[in-house]
């Protein structure tokens, strides 16, 4: 296939069949799903994918128009017209809700189908509808009708059908009667519609499970069972109608979702007469078609998609995406002998058909192309996809043998009948004299028919009379021969019927058995209830019992932890007294020694002038004036000067070798003490830097608060500098130093209230002195103490 893009070029694809577009449905169908329906009657599996951008004819390929009905009401078409003859009644088949079906009885099915005519009743097309829905009749011309020889004629059918849409990658059933559709307006005769519900509920996602034989299908999905192709196209054609569809720029009715309707067909063997289905759940053969439209790829700067209809195009592009991806790995392990893991589950669509590509059945794609212009690069990737899907082989099943009877048996069973029929009819009456000979039955010996006499009366009506015996003989040697006939045949059947009954005996026996079991069973069933009762009740005494406790334990740790919480707050308030006092008393004593010492010190210097004036005047000369007494001078002797007082700074305890930052914030307040803390060879910041934490290996915070006594005191938080991993500094805090300042106002007592004058006695100027000297510099009547604490982080 030639494909020629806009700047006139080609691109060259090939493919397994190209069809133009004057192709018609019916030559589409012969070549592409003809082929799969034949599968599906023989047992296999079937995928067929419409696949193209939006707008290419997808659904038309699929679905069709009335006279050009498309590959799937031509498929249905031909099912039922190659196995309408031969299939069940109808709940013969039935499915187990497991993706596999279960058979029975003739009885079983006829209560089936009484009980659904009883509950269920089909509502009527109301007659006011303004378009009625397409037949299957108007879709195909009926010489178009296509038929299959080679049915096994031994084998009883039943179809299912299922319709299911995947939507933003959920999956809905579209067959599933909701609220929503019981509150469509319904008309009482009149022109008003009557609505009996106004509550919407949207429907309910289904899931996907994988069965018993590891085949995926849709879990709680509706399966009808028809019976005719013109049902099957109706039940299709309702779900068509809850399908979504849009209106965008590029389509009036676009497609929103994936479609797939399921065709399944169930088989199973007849019994060895040819009458019934036989009963047994191994022998039934399930195949099925799975029919797929898929929904377009599309851009949305092209379609103008705007909110849902964005999101419905994603999710219709990603999905797409996906399967394109699982086939691209397909090829790439069976090319390149990889073993890589097929993402299936990353998609609804893919994940439902995972099987198919694992090998479950065949697969085929059309692939629908719009030869506009506008449509060059979304076509010209699904030319590229689909071309490279031809590359992915596929392992075909192998065909299973349904049952080990020898074939023919309907046709034999049905020329049985007729003939025992016919037979019937014909009893009593003349039998062909053909059939039978005279030399196999016991005539009478005819007379001597030799006339002598022409007057002789009596030879002629004997001979008229043999001969009549013989008629009635041989009448009655054919009817004979017909009940011996019959009566052999009664004799087989009733052999049959013996060795059916002695079965039945046995399975009676069996069946005996079983229920004398079951009686056992249930008899240890309800003794184990018994027990159980009693445990249960005996458990939730226990249960209740563990609740008390529990609640009793519950409230009892509460109270304990309360207590220990009073408790905790009790210690740490009576700490802080403890160490509030000690603190006190150690300062009290702290003052009390000083004060003695103070004194003690003052009493020694007085005791140290008086010893020097007693030693100048024994040492003097004694001339009349000295030994008067000594004159009191007006102003006092000079009291001694002392060296003034200079700031010192005191030196961190921390401070080594290591280069510090010194954070110091400018809300810092100089205190003006005589102690401050210094730290030699450190960076002064006010606000930390990553630049200056580089430079540096250690780092202070100078913090000022006030305490409890109304005094600042500071603090020094220590950290060590450490780089990150991503090429950062962080600071890890590992010492906090408090500097902290009090102040005391000194007593007055021994300074004298007199003036200048009253300084005259040595030893009150001398204790003066000291006080002084003490004081100097620090404000009158202050001492400063500077306080060091240090406590690790």
């Amino acid at each position: 296939m030639f494909f020629v893009i806009p700047f006139g070029s080609q691109t060259q694809y090939s493919f397994k069949k190209v069809f133009g577009v004057s192709v018609s449905q019916m030559e589409l169908f012969e070549h592409v799903a003809k082929p799969l329906v034949d599968d599906l009657i023989h047992g296999k599996n079937g995928l067929l994918f419409t696949y193209g951008v939006t707008g290419s004819g997808k659904t038309f390929t699929m679905t069709g128009s009335p006279g050009q009905g498309g590959l799937l009401p031509r498929s249905l078409d031909m099912i039922f017209n190659s196995i309408g003859p031969y299939q069940a009644k109808r709940y013969v088949f039935k499915t187990d809700e497991k993706n596999g079906m279960e058979i029975q009885t003739e009885v079983d099915a006829l209560l089936e189908r009484q009980r659904r005519d009883n509950n269920f009743s089909v509502p009527k097309t109301p007659s006011t509808r303004l378009k009625a829905d397409p037949e299957i009749a108007d879709m195909i011309k009926p010489e178009e009708a296509s038929k299959l020889d080679g049915v096994d004629d031994d084998s009883s059918y039943s179809i299912f059908v299922s319709y299911v849409e995947i939507y933003n990658n959920y999956i809905y059933d579209l067959l599933e009667e909701t609220q929503e559709d019981a509150i469509k307006p319904k008309w009482n005769g009149g022109g008003t519609p009557v609505r009996q519900n106004t509550e919407l509920i949207p429907p309910q996602s289904k899931i996907l499970r994988e069965d018993q034989n590891h085949i995926m299908y849709v879990a709680g999905c509706l399966e009808v069972e028809v019976k005719s192709a013109e049902e099957a196209f109706q039940v299709f054609w309702r779900g068509q109608k809850k399908r979504k569809v849009a209106n965008t720029r590029l389509n009036r009715e676009s497609s929103r979702s994936h479609s797939v309707f399921i065709i399944k067909l169930a088989q199973a063997p007849l019994d060895a007469d040819g009458d019934n289905v036989l009963q047994d759940k191994n022998q039934i053969s399930v195949s099925q078609l799975c029919l797929v439209d898929l929904a377009g790829s599309e851009r949305t700067g092209r379609t103008g998609a705007e909110g849902t209809r964005i999101r419905e195009a994603g999710n219709i592009n990603q999905s797409l995406l996906n399967l394109r991806t699982c086939i691209e790995i397909l090829r790439e392990n069976q090319m390149c002998g990889t073993n890589k893991m097929v993402p299936y589950r990353d998609s609804k669509i893919t994940h439902l058909f995972k099987n198919y590509f694992d090998g479950e059945g065949k697969v085929r794609m059309v692939v629908c192309v719009n030869p506009k212009t506008d449509d060059y690069e979304e076509t010209l990737l699904v030319m590229r996809f689909a071309e490279m899907t031809q590359e992915v082989e596929v392992a075909r099943p192998v065909d299973r043998p349904i049952c080990g009877f020898t074939p023919g048996r309907r046709h034999r069973n049905q020329a049985f009948k007729d003939e025992l029929s016919r037979r019937l009819e014909e009893r009593g009456g003349p039998i062909d004299p053909g059939i039978n000979t005279e030399e196999s039955w016991d005539l009478p010996s005819l007379p001597s028919c030799e006339l002598t006499d022409p007057h002789d009366d009596i030879t002629l009506p004997r001979l008229i009379e043999a001969l009549k015996n013989r008629q009635r003989v041989k009448i009655s040697f054919g009817i004979l021969f017909f009940l011996l006939e019959l009566d052999t045949g009664l004799i087989s059947k009733d052999n049959f019927i013996q060795e059916q009954n002695g079965k039945l005996l046995e399975k009676d026996r069996i069946i005996q058995g079983n229920k004398a079991e079951i009686e056992r069973l249930e008899k240890k069933s309800k003794m184990q209830e018994h027990k159980i009762d009693i445990l249960q009740k005996t458990t939730k005494i226990f249960e209740d019992d563990k609740r008390s406790l529990q609640h009793e334990l519950g409230t009892r740790e509460q109270r304990l932890q309360r207590e220990l919480s009073e408790k905790r707050r009790m210690e740490q308030r009576l700490h802080g007294v403890i160490s509030d006092t000690q603190f006190k008393w150690e300062k009290e004593c702290e003052r009390r020694v000083n004060a003695l010492q103070l004194e003690m010190q003052n009493k020694l210097w007085v005791k140290d002038e008086k010893l020097k004036q007693l030693k100048a005047i024994v040492t003097e000369s004694k001339t009349p004036e000295d030994r008067l007494p000594p004159k009191r001078s007006a102003s006092p002797s000079p009291v001694p000067t002392t060296t003034p007082v200079r700031p010192l700074h005191r030196r961190s305890r921390s401070a080594g070798g290591e280069k510090w930052v010194d954070h110091k914030p400018s809300s810092s307040m100089d205190l003006g003490t005589v102690l401050q803390p210094v730290i030699p060879n450190a960076i002064q910041v006010s606000a930390p830097s990553e630049k200056a934490l580089s430079k540096c290996d250690r780092y202070v915070l100078t913090h000022q608060e006030v305490a409890s006594d109304g005094e600042i005191q500071t603090k020094l938080i220590k950290g060590e500098v450490i780089k990150t991993r991503g090429g950062g500094q962080a600071v890890q805090f590992t010492d906090i130093e408090t500097l902290k300042q009090e102040r005391k106002r000194k007593s007055s007592e021994g300074m004298s209230a007199s003036g200048d004058g009253a300084l005259t006695d040595v030893e009150t100027r001398c204790s003066v002195a000291v006080e002084m000297r003490a004081g100097s510099n620090m404000g009158p009547g202050y001492e400063h103490h500077a306080v060091t604490k240090r406590r690790k982080p």
